[in-house]
């Protein structure tokens, strides 16, 4: 996936949503270049990962929270002066039960909290088509609380559960960013219902 879509770049502030085991942020270090190029990777998951010491380097960091109920100003704290993330990974998974359709709104559920992280309410509104442009434009004013943490021109990778809330997710999506695509990676298993939806360059909000 990095090697196709360049996600991740010399320099780049990237956030890693369910981290564990630590494939992605072994990637991730190891594509923001040398330590004098900057960037910075950060992991988080409900349990308790190790950083990978032989392929990361003092750039990376972990923290064993719920993603779910981490308050947003947190999680942008722990981003580079505190501006955001260049770039949000979630490789999220509900513990799958066997049930297609509570599995599906489970990993549905992970998504939209992924995407409400990366672009905030305001987000959200702007891509409401059926919201009027004076509630998008109280909505998408400055207050922190209504931005996301995923900075303009950044990329967002969602794992999801295919079903049909997978389309309405990407319907979500496109008016927010330059690209989005959905990729089943050659790696996943043949039984596996997982794929990604990779939105590239998030575009600025409406004032």
């Amino acid at each position: 996936m990095q090697k196709q879509y360049k996600l991740i770049t010399p320099g780049s502030s990237v956030l890693d949503l369910g981290c564990a085991p630590g494939a992605w942020l072994q990637v991730a270090c190891q594509s923001l270049g040398p330590l004098q190029k900057g960037g910075a990777v950060v992991g988080i998951d409900l349990k308790k990962v190790k950083v990978p010491s032989m392929h990361c380097d003092a750039r990376v960091q972990t923290v064993c929270a719920d993603v779910m109920s981490l308050p947003k100003d947190q999680i942008r704290a722990l981003s580079p002066k505190q501006k955001g993330f260049s770039v949000i990974l979630s490789d999220m998974c509900p513990l799958v039960s066997g049930i297609r359709a509570r599995d599906a709104a489970l990993s549905a559920e992970l998504g939209m909290r992924t995407l409400e992280l990366a672009v905030g309410e305001a987000g959200l509104v702007q891509a409401d088509d059926s919201i009027e442009q004076k509630e998008q434009s109280d909505v998408s004013g400055s207050d922190p609380e209504h931005r996301g943490i995923l900075l303009p021109g950044g990329h967002l990778v969602v794992k999801l559960l295919e079903s049909e809330d997978v389309k309405d997710f990407s319907h979500i999506c496109k008016p927010l960013f330059k690209k989005a695509a959905r990729l089943r990676p050659k790696a996943t298993r043949s039984c596996s219902r997982e794929i990604y939806l990779i939105c590239q360059g998030l575009l600025s909000l409406k004032k």
